[in-house]
């Protein structure tokens, strides 16, 4: 990431503006479609870029713990990309796993957007909003988000919560190597 969208905040935390944004969409049956529709990715897109961010990358992955995984995996460990939100799959089926998927890469877990999103879906949804297993946490200092598939909950989780907070986060999470030469992910490998 180049310096001159780095800035800082009212109160001198380190802000991304505009962000650079990788969309992965979680879908067994879309996945399958050769011209799959993707209204949960393309409302996510639209959020960030309505306020001036950039949608660098979009994949589109089956309901499967090792390709989303691998996906999530690869798109954090791109210099160019500050922020990773993945929809669908974060209910409670059997094949439901981008929660356990991206989670397992996470270095510090962020649960109060879990905690707040179910809270705002529950004037929308009520008692439903308890099925939803939306997480974020930050992965190779990348702030990493995943939401449910609906394009209103994509909606309320980006408006309400995501994109008002993470040029802050991804400012945050990088901090350490701001002015520092271009680390890989061979550094923060897990495996």
């Amino acid at each position: 990431m180049t310096d001159d969208r780095r800035t800082t905040d009212d109160h001198g935390h380190d802000v991304i503006h505009p962000l650079h944004v990788a969309i992965v969409t979680v879908s067994t049956s879309r996945a399958a479609e050769v011209d799959p529709d993707d209204p949960g990715g393309d409302t996510i897109q639209e959020c960030f870029e309505d306020e001036g961010h950039e949608v660098v990358e979009r994949v589109l992955v089956r309901d499967d713990y090792a390709a989303i995984r691998t996906a999530v995996r690869g798109l954090v460990a791109r210099r160019d990309v500050d922020v990773v939100l993945t929809t669908g799959g974060t209910g409670v089926t059997a094949d439901d796993v981008s929660p356990e998927a991206t989670s397992s890469l996470f270095e510090r877990e962020l649960p109060g957007f879990g905690e707040l999103f179910r809270s705002l879906s529950w004037d929308e949804v009520g008692t439903r909003a308890m099925s939803s297993r939306a997480t974020a946490g930050i992965a190779v200092d990348t702030p990493v988000f995943c939401l449910p598939g609906s394009t209103n909950a994509c909606r309320t989780a980006c408006e309400k919560l995501i994109v008002p907070e993470a040029p802050h986060l991804a400012g945050l999470a990088t901090s350490h190597r701001a002015g520092t030469t271009e680390q890989t992910l061979a550094d923060y490998d897990d495996e």
